[in-house]
């Protein structure tokens, strides 16, 4: 394809494609919305991540808290390690009581803060962030994981918003009360999952940036893309958390 600007036609021009990218494999797709309509999906709202039924030609789910789960236990028969399971039975109570006050707080909590429209709002979100966050430095500095001494679901969908905190949310989405690189718990914690077997290569922080920067002119009108602190190299750094 080629380069093209943003929605009010400025900013850019942005590539179709990022080195690597392999096009969607079914019907070429340019955009998120064509697989919608592909289903015959008329809600208007375009979100992923995607579960896509081949042979029924159809989107199966569109809920990443859904997802994470079928892809935990749903497709071992084609897993390379069927034998990892994230959400085991004697933990599952463990785990649902983390995420029912991180995904309101910190995953959901980025956005409340980025997309407040009133003072009031913002000040709401952003409370409950920063309590939210300072809590997990008080957990990690006592265990090794969010939800006990494993890696667990928990901790999949938590790294996955400190990945983008300090390069993102943090000017972008107003969320500068702390940061993960001033919190040593936090940051050796964020290098310890970056590190394990298979997750780095998932961590692409230039499509991470390019993506949210250029993606609401309403908050960014000329997409500019920050340099930011490179935090990606960080997570190389060795972390202090034993074996």
């Amino acid at each position: 394809g080629e380069p093209f600007p943003n929605t009010d036609g400025l900013g850019g021009p942005f590539p179709p494609s990022f080195p690597g990218n392999e096009p969607e494999p079914f019907f070429n797709s340019f955009s998120i919305r064509e697989i919608y309509d592909k289903a015959g999906d008329t809600d208007g709202k375009y979100s992923v991540p995607i579960l896509w039924d081949k042979k029924l030609g159809t989107i199966v789910n569109n809920e990443s808290s859904e997802i994470i789960r079928m892809l935990n236990k749903e497709f071992n028969a084609f897993a390379k390690n069927p034998d990892l399971d994230l959400y085991p039975e004697e933990k599952k109570q463990e785990i649902d009581s983390v995420n029912d006050w991180v995904y309101p707080t910190i995953n959901n909590g980025v956005y409340r803060c980025g997309f407040a429209t009133s003072q009031e709002a913002y000040d709401k979100a952003i409370g409950d962030l920063t309590e939210s966050f300072d809590k997990i430095d008080t957990i990690l500095q006592k265990q090794r994981y969010i939800a006990g001494d494993k890696v667990t679901e928990a901790d999949i969908r938590l790294f996955v918003t400190l990945l983008r905190f300090d390069e993102v949310y943090t000017v972008y989405f107003k969320t500068n009360t702390r940061s993960v690189m001033a919190t040593p718990s936090i940051l050796n914690y964020c290098r310890e999952i970056y590190q394990l077997p298979g997750v780095a290569e998932t961590c692409n922080m230039e499509q991470i940036k390019a993506h949210y920067y250029c993606s609401h002119v309403e908050l960014n009108k000329w997409s500019i893309i920050p340099k930011g602190p490179d935090f990606v190299k960080l997570l190389e750094e060795p972390h202090n958390r034993g074996d």
